[in-house]
């Protein structure tokens, strides 16, 4: 794609860090519970960490990688991997023991750091991991078992690899929904020109108190992590989300910045006294990750009024790439809007393409997402047809979701491509379907699948939890959405389940709950 790097915008991640420990050595870039940095201090951290790396013959190129809960490490890690050349692979920690050792041997990772919570599901899999030299425990400093800050007790190495802008420096890995996580590289040029835009739309300085609540193996963990460190705001990072815990570190910490998904503010306003604190310091609220249904959205925006955003993106493209700010969240004559994903930030391009020949389809029309933008991955870490398949030779990342964009230039996603139902020719979204039935009182979580009918190929079925106290009543429900939605689109049945199935990272496993109903059937890949 053409060069649209900004001329004052730095280009290696390590001089972002540099630059804030130059200009604010002794003002306090991060705080972890009672512990705290400030810019020179983090700066120090970071070059012991890349003397460590080299000391332990890491070279350019190289991976390593952190299965552990949020902890000042793994961004110190991630640091100095961009100051070495090497890469930080978070691996998710909710995974499985077998899927942990899929993503470390995928990325061929020769150090690894380990938090307490994980040590014994590494020494369950060790033998099986064998590009791993060496496995350091991490825990807080004199805790027994640490070996972390004696990793980091060596001198401090200044030299910085004079990496390219299009060098890997974080592998995130894809959530798998469908099939083994990929690891999508993110590069230095990405990452910043990711950050500066992200810093734009939401508004963060020096003068900003970011919390980073959310897991870093996660682009809304590692990413804002990053973004604040772009912007020169003090960081304070929680080990785990305890929505029980973060309304009073907010009003303590005077946080002016958050990024949280749907389910945690789901959590959130449950909390008894949640609206008490004090949260005039916050500013922006963003979320996103997962469809916010609006029963959560609306009870949420009466705790934190006037500072919501929406934001759309993927591992892919660094994290954000659209943004449905506060004014839209507070025009009640335009309410239809707190659906859509909002507008694209500076720097992203997006149009909606026909999924199956490529072309640009009208406004109105539902088709896929595809992005264009310098904050885009290298590719995925070692899967070259993969990548072919995914970004074409224009520089065209293909989404894989679904989506139309309206006449004001909102944008809206349906839902996965994958995902879609076509029934008697008529494409159905799952996502319309679900926002609505989650609306209805005796629902606590939904999903929406096609299943096989003899007519019309597949129809809609809804799948659900009751919410607590509440009986389903399958004709109430189905009537209820038809006094909202086209009657083609409407589910046909309705089955009540204990819980939903959902991958690690909490996404719901359609392809599961599909083939419960397609099991000795033909239907389209799924």
């Amino acid at each position: 794609m053409p060069d649209t790097a900004v001329p004052d915008r730095p280009t290696h991640m390590h001089a972002v860090l540099a630059r804030w420990a130059a200009e604010h050595p002794d003002r306090e870039a991060l705080r972890y519970g009672e512990r705290t940095w400030t810019w020179a201090q983090l700066l120090s951290r970071v070059a012991r960490n890349a003397a460590a790396q080299r000391a332990a013959g890491l070279q350019p190129g190289d991976r390593v990688a952190v299965l552990d809960l949020n902890h000042p490490s793994c961004l110190e890690t991630t640091l100095a991997c961009a100051q070495v050349g090497t890469a930080n692979t978070v691996v998710n920690f909710r995974l499985a023991p077998s899927e942990v050792a899929y993503v470390i041997n995928d990325s061929a990772a020769k150090v690894l750091f380990v938090g307490p919570e994980f040590a014994e599901l590494v020494a369950g899999v060790r033998e099986h991991l064998p590009h791993v030299r060496r496995v350091i425990q991490v825990g807080d400093p004199g805790t027994p078992g640490d070996e972390y800050e004696a990793w980091l007790d060596i001198e401090p190495d200044p030299e910085v690899y004079p990496a390219a802008p299009d060098e890997c420096f974080l592998q995130l890995y894809t959530s798998g929904t469908t099939g083994f996580p990929k690891g999508a590289m993110l590069t230095h040029a990405g990452m910043i020109a990711h950050s500066a835009n992200v810093v734009a739309a939401v508004g963060a300085a020096p003068e900003s108190n970011v919390l980073v609540a959310m897991p870093l193996f996660h682009v809304g963990g590692s990413s804002y992590a990053l973004v604040c460190l772009y912007s020169g705001a003090r960081m304070v990072l929680t080990r785990i989300p305890d929505p029980t815990r973060l309304p009073a570190i907010m009003e303590r910490e005077k946080i002016t910045h958050t990024f949280f998904v749907p389910a945690l503010m789901a959590l959130m306003t449950k909390v008894p006294d949640v609206g008490a604190h004090d949260y005039s310091a916050l500013r922006v609220l963003c979320y996103g990750a997962s469809p916010m249904p609006l029963p959560v959205l609306r009870a949420s925006m009466k705790v934190f009024p006037n500072v919501f955003m929406q934001v759309y993106g993927m591992t892919e493209a660094c994290g954000v790439i659209t943004v449905l700010g506060s004014e839209e969240h507070a025009d009640t004559a335009n309410e239809h809007r707190l659906i859509s994903a909002g507008k694209p930030i500076p720097g992203v391009t997006i149009e909606i393409r026909d999924p199956s020949s490529g072309k640009p389809v009208g406004t109105g029309e539902s088709g896929e997402v595809w992005v264009r933008t310098e904050q885009l991955m290298g590719g995925y870490w070692n899967k070259p047809e993969a990548t072919a398949a995914a970004i074409d030779e224009d520089g065209w990342y293909r989404s894989g979701d679904g989506g139309h964009f309206d006449e004001d230039g909102y944008l809206y996603i349906t839902d996965r491509i994958k995902d879609m139902i076509i029934s008697g020719g008529e494409n159905i979204y799952p996502a319309e379907l679900e926002r609505v039935l989650a609306e209805h009182p005796s629902v606590a979580d939904v999903t929406v699948v096609g299943v096989p009918d003899d007519k019309w190929g597949e129809v809609p079925k809804a799948v659900l939890v009751a919410a607590d106290g509440h009986t389903v009543d399958e004709a109430e429900l189905l009537a209820f959405c038809r006094q909202q939605l086209a009657s083609y689109k409407c589910p046909k049945s309705v089955d009540v389940v204990d819980e939903l199935p959902r991958n690690a990272t909490g996404k719901i496993l359609k392809k599961d709950i599909r083939a419960r109903y397609w099991e000795g059937r033909d239907r389209r890949t799924v």
